[in-house]
């Protein structure tokens, strides 16, 4: 008499891990990708607030602040993913540089033109 056996056979448990090493394959690198674009935007964010807060310095000494501490810039509060420096004069120029190593080096800047640049995106690498 043949007993009525139930459960999976090895060929099906293999056939499950291969499918959800293949998902994990695709996935974790997508993944990567959006968590680097989102700390990314803190770069943003920030050059964004300096833009103006040099702007306003302009409207008053009729010359671009030529640090960040004449700007009256303040570190974000917590552990910022980036450094920030800025150069003035006729011109400005705000960088951020990620101090991040996951970020791999990403550098933004922006310019008294409202010019936002990705110099190095250290997401593409």
């Amino acid at each position: 008499m043949l007993k009525n056996k139930k459960g999976f056979t090895l060929i099906e448990l293999m056939i499950v891990v291969a499918i959800i090493g293949i998902l994990a394959a695709i996935a974790i690198p997508n993944y990567m990708s959006y968590t680097c674009k989102s700390k990314q935007s803190e770069a943003k964010s920030i050059l964004g607030d300096m833009r103006t807060l040099q702007e306003t310095y302009f409207a008053e000494y009729d010359t671009y602040a030529s640090s960040t501490a004449n700007l009256g810039f303040k570190t974000p509060k917590g552990e910022p993913r980036y450094t920030y420096e800025t150069s003035g004069g006729e011109h400005f120029t705000a960088t951020a540089t990620a101090s991040e190593t996951s970020l791999n080096g990403d550098k933004w800047t922006v310019d008294d033109g409202a010019v936002l640049k990705n110099d190095l995106n250290g997401c593409n690498q």
